[in-house]
């Protein structure tokens, strides 16, 4: 596979576990130690990052709901599901913050809520209420809660601190609770809109929802603030994957005057 065939670094280890998790896991007989044979590293590329003209044409071709969870990401440096895993009391106003439960690694961190994005969020929670009372009025209204939550607090499920900022337009059943409840919005829903988007503004870029989070970073670099800071925003565990944004730091061509412009 590595010679021949020109896959993925990522598929070239995943070729190698399949047969040892097999021997060691499922046949029980142990097929020695793989620890010598090479593993394929994936190289290390540039994040592809828009520039914040492109964010606000793409955005612009966007329709809501999935407007409002594009400029989180961009704002907020928020991953895809991140965004839509939001509670609403996770939700700070007053402190214009956003604490993010549980994100990569099953970690905590917060991040800043973008005053531009403050009264469109308000409206949409004012939504969101409002059809959580209809909810309720049908029997309906919950939300399933983390871990083992519903057991020690059985009607935490039925109020609006824990509902979804980002709740699905349809009820399912939660086979833990017996109830009616919605899931949150399908990333796909997000995903798609934002690929019709790219196509609509005439983007030339391989631009995807995660791009956005690699511009809120690299702006961020660029306006001065320091790389400690952006690592706690984005909720890096190690400063070396946050420094993957510092390419900006280097201006490289945008610094130089090409020989060819002096002739």
């Amino acid at each position: 596979m590595a010679v021949r065939r020109p896959v993925a670094a990522a598929t070239q280890n995943q070729a190698l576990a399949a047969p040892a998790f097999l021997y060691d896991e499922v046949l029980g007989r142990p097929l020695g130690p793989v620890e010598d044979l090479v593993r394929a590293s994936a190289p290390r590329r540039l994040p592809v990052v828009l520039t914040r003209d492109e964010v606000r044409a793409i955005v612009a071709c966007m329709g809501d709901p999935a407007r409002l969870v594009a400029r989180l990401l961009y704002g907020s440096g928020l991953r895809l599901l991140e965004a839509l895993r939001l509670r609403v009391e996770e939700v700070d106003f007053g402190r214009s913050e956003i604490v993010v439960r549980s994100g990569k690694g099953d970690r905590d961190r917060v991040t800043v809520l973008p005053q531009s994005v403050v009264p469109e969020l308000e409206r949409h929670l004012a939504q969101v209420r409002a059809q959580h009372r209809r909810d309720l009025g049908r029997g309906a209204g919950w939300v399933e809660l983390p871990a083992a939550l519903a057991r020690k607090y059985p009607h935490a499920g039925e109020e609006w601190a824990w509902q979804w900022v980002f709740p699905s337009g349809r009820w399912r059943l939660d086979p833990a609770a017996g109830r009616q409840c919605r899931h949150h919005l399908h990333e796909s829903v997000v995903q798609r809109a934002f690929r019709e988007a790219v196509r609509a503004s005439g983007l030339s870029k391989a631009a995807h929802c995660h791009t956005l989070r690699h511009s809120f970073a690299t702006h961020l670099l660029e306006a001065g603030h320091d790389i400690r800071t952006v690592q706690e925003l984005l909720g890096h565990r190690d400063v070396r994957t946050t420094m993957i944004y510092t390419h900006v730091l280097n201006r490289g061509g945008l610094s130089v005057r090409s020989p060819a412009d002096s002739l």
